[in-house]
């Protein structure tokens, strides 16, 4: 009797071992290949070095080769739509900053929806906005320049690196907070309207690019837009000190698309806390003008929404257009 018994039950383990085999495939470690990090921006930027430096880090604690894929253009809605499109299986991700989700969207269409799209991970940085005037301007705090523009509401005026840039919004942000009037003059970038502001022809600009002309005093800091004081301008104080509660809200953040596991989603966050924390990561930031804040994916998912809705306000009231 024992030989049927054998010949039944071979028959039936080798089943089992079958219909087991599938889902010992979907048990797979993640990650088992190599990972993607979509950049919408092109290489050598504030958002490719904090690509890299991610992609790098998060590479080595999850084992796996980590690439970052540049995909500027069009105000970086082609590397978003990219990112949007992209299998929501651990392996593709997106490094982005405020405007890809909270600015743009207001200001032209979009191939992605900001909110259905994508999968907040975590936001990884704050940023140093300084407000600088030039050297002679008749004001040294943020109280002492909202009482000369009021007097003379129009006459001052604030340079950016063009329409819509962080740059520009920030001065808009600090005229509604105020209930100032100061007319915004655009330039091609920040390197432009620091030099006028260094040749007395702007009165100021919002621009973490003159630090280094602050420090060498071609021009005064009159406070930092940041939540915290500037480590390299600690006597400046934020403009929260000074009486007005704003933040520039500037950010870069972790996405992935739709569709990514829950259990992935929260293991890229905790790898994320975990190198934020570090020094390595306070040190290279700073010199972007970048400081670490990590916000996991809950919250920041909420503050993103709050941010979109208001920068479309923002947009709307000071009647910003790019072509």
């Amino acid at each position: 009797m024992s030989f049927p018994i054998r010949s039944l039950l071979l028959p039936l383990a080798a089943a089992l071992s079958l219909l087991a085999a599938p889902h010992a495939f979907a048990q797979a470690p993640w990650p088992n290949k190599p990972m993607r990090v979509i950049v919408p921006y092109p290489a050598g930027g504030n958002s490719d070095a904090i690509g890299r430096f991610i992609a790098d880090k998060l590479g080595a604690a999850l084992g796996q080769p980590m690439v970052v894929d540049n995909k500027g253009g069009a105000g970086a809605t082609i590397g978003a739509e990219l990112a949007a499109r992209s299998a929501g299986d651990g392996y593709t991700f997106m490094v982005a900053p405020t405007a890809v989700f909270a600015i743009t969207p207001h200001l032209r269409k979009v191939n992605y929806q900001p909110f259905t799209d994508f999968v907040p991970i975590a936001q990884l940085t704050g940023s140093y906005s300084i407000a600088t005037a030039r050297k002679d301007a008749p004001f040294n705090d943020i109280k002492e320049l909202v009482a000369a523009a009021r007097k003379a509401p129009g006459k001052y005026t604030f340079g950016s690196a063009g329409p819509a840039t962080a740059t520009h919004l920030a001065g808009e942000m600090v005229d509604n907070a105020a209930g100032i009037q100061m007319l915004h003059v655009p330039y091609k970038g920040s390197a432009e309207a620091l030099s006028d502001l260094m040749g007395g022809r702007i009165d100021m600009i919002y621009d973490p690019v003159s630090l280094t002309q602050v420090k060498a005093g071609k021009v005064k800091a009159i406070a930092v837009l940041s939540k915290k004081r500037h480590p390299e301008l600690p006597d400046v104080p934020t403009i929260r000190e000074q009486g007005y509660d704003l933040d520039t809200r500037s950010w870069f953040g972790l996405f992935a698309p739709k569709g990514t596991p829950k259990a992935m989603v929260e293991r890229m966050a905790a790898e994320v806390e975990k190198i934020l924390a570090t020094d390595e990561a306070r040190q290279l930031l700073l010199k972007m003008s970048q400081y670490p804040e990590y916000v996991g994916p809950a919250a920041f998912a909420a503050q993103i929404k709050g941010d979109s809705t208001f920068f479309k306000e923002l947009i709307v009231r000071a009647n910003i257009h790019v072509e």
